[in-house]
């Protein structure tokens, strides 16, 4: 997480005038379902832009568990992105072995200090695609 709880509030008043660009990368906001509790959460992450796709990278700085974010989106792929103005459901999907390649150079583009992360953790940190879902 970027700045937390603080930095969802004011993305979402703004329409994400503050808190979409942020470190000098861009950032949306992902809603998840609680795989346990049910409820939602929002979490800032970084992410670029794929075709017609929202990529993010399940790094938690390279710990060795998994964000939740990611547990609670393998439990529930149906997700809501919010960029900038834009909020839109979506699902979710972890890159297969093919598409990584492509993906993690892209993200690692966005934000280096990716490729330190994936050397600090002996899991494979998954990429993540956001696929809109309806119009």
């Amino acid at each position: 997480m970027l700045y937390g709880k603080e930095h969802v509030e004011r993305y979402r008043a703004t329409d994400g005038e503050e808190g979409h660009d942020w470190n000098n990368t861009t950032v949306l906001l992902l809603t998840t379902t609680g795989r346990t509790s049910g409820r939602e959460y929002t979490t800032p992450l970084i992410y670029q832009r794929h075709g017609d796709d929202h990529i993010v990278v399940a790094s938690k700085g390279g710990a060795p568990e998994s964000p939740d974010w990611y547990l609670n989106l393998q439990a529930n792929p149906e997700v809501e992105v919010q960029v900038k103005g834009d909020r839109f459901p979506a699902r979710a999907r972890t890159a297969t072995p093919e598409e990584k390649p492509e993906l993690w150079r892209l993200m690692a583009a966005t934000w280096p200090q990716y490729d330190e992360y994936q050397t600090k953790t002996d899991r494979e940190i998954p990429v993540v695609i956001l696929e809109r879902v309806g119009s």
